[in-house]
């Protein structure tokens, strides 16, 4: 299956959509932040971020979700700064720490060479952006750069969910795989603990453009994601994350056939220790609560992380060499660069019934 983004090169299409993206920097309004600063000229706001793509890792990931990481891992491109502000957030150091990610600014056509090597060198089974929401027009430039280059696997564009419906409408029939975190049902918890006042709403208009644009998961005969949306949901303590409405959200307003990544790994990293509401893990009993939602609303399709594995999957990106233990870094190559999210082990299975 060759990805749409081949087709739309040799058209002229991908080019004309890069090039709108890129004029859109001028006053930027890329993500719902809309702070509308001139990128071009490299004046910055809330993300930290001028003109060219910041890229704190790049690697072969072994650990995200199976029909994600497959058996030759997820060419995964950390892209540094965020346009959130997670108080727990595990990558703080290179999401929140601007300073730094200053200097792993590179050009969309180096970023362009490093997708090219994932896919020749490391044989990953696709491209995954993570964190891209305040770069999508240097992703698109870049991809427009490796496909002359002989860039074919799929690419997944893996973020906050907190997207712009407009710029993602500049991906449709880019990216093959869409996998965004709902992070929260209430506002108040969103702009309390993200800075996103608008969080929901936007999170939800956005994967409802996702879900348009590619649909429930596609995998191939080694069941290996080829296209289709992942939605990941993180388990919050004291009920935080509003599991029971955002999971009946997607099966009401999407399907129930969507697929669906709960998560179990939360950590109280960053500020969070200070924050009595987020000072803890979570319990078993908010796991079981969650798994029995699953049940009663009929999901049937997605991955369950299992407790008790979260602390050996915490990065550290001062450690020398690499951020993550030893044991977890033999499972992929780093290319010199520290990886930039914890590695999530989905100690996993399928939804039956």
């Amino acid at each position: 299956m060759e990805p749409g983004y081949v087709t739309l090169y040799h058209s002229g299409e991908l080019e004309r959509r890069a090039q709108a993206l890129e004029a859109r920097l001028a006053s930027c309004d890329i993500c719902p932040r809309e702070c509308r600063v001139n990128r071009l000229q490299n004046k910055l706001c809330y993300c930290h971020s001028g003109r060219l793509p910041i890229v704190s890792a790049v690697c072969a990931h072994h650990g995200e979700e199976p029909a994600i990481s497959g058996t030759r891992g997820s060419g995964t491109v950390f892209f540094g700064n965020c346009n959130m502000r997670c108080v727990y957030c595990q990558n703080y150091q290179i999401s929140q720490n601007w300073r730094k990610q200053k200097s792993k600014e590179m050009h969309c056509h180096t970023l362009a060479e490093w997708m090219l090597y994932l896919q020749d060198e490391l044989g990953c089974h696709n491209i995954n952006f993570v964190s891209p929401s305040h770069f999508v027009p240097q992703l698109l430039r870049a991809v427009v750069e490796a496909v002359p280059m002989g860039l074919r696997v799929p690419l997944v564009y893996n973020s906050s969910g907190y997207d712009s419906v407009a710029s993602l409408k500049q991906l449709d029939g880019v990216i093959s795989i869409y996998l965004p975190d709902l992070r929260y049902a209430s506002d108040k918890w969103a702009r309390k603990f993200s800075h996103g006042p608008d969080y929901v709403a936007r999170a939800r208009q956005a994967i409802k453009e996702m879900y348009r644009q590619v649909g429930d998961l596609v995998v191939d005969e080694a069941g290996v994601a080829q296209k289709g949306l992942i939605v990941r949901h993180l388990i919050l303590p004291n009920g935080l994350a509003g599991s029971e409405e955002s999971l009946t959200w997607l099966v009401r307003e999407l399907s129930p056939t969507v697929t669906v990544s709960v998560m179990s790994q939360y950590m109280p990293m960053h500020q969070a220790p200070r924050i009595p509401l987020l000072a803890r893990k979570i319990t078993v009993a908010e796991h079981e609560a969650v798994l029995q939602l699953l049940n009663e609303l009929g999901i049937e399709n997605g991955w369950v992380q299992e407790m008790g594995a979260a602390e050996e999957y915490l990065p550290d990106f001062e450690r020398e060499g690499h951020p993550f233990p030893p044991a977890l870094e033999e499972r992929g190559e780093s290319l010199g660069h520290h990886t930039s999210q914890a590695s999530q082990e989905l100690l996993s299975f399928p939804f039956f019934r």
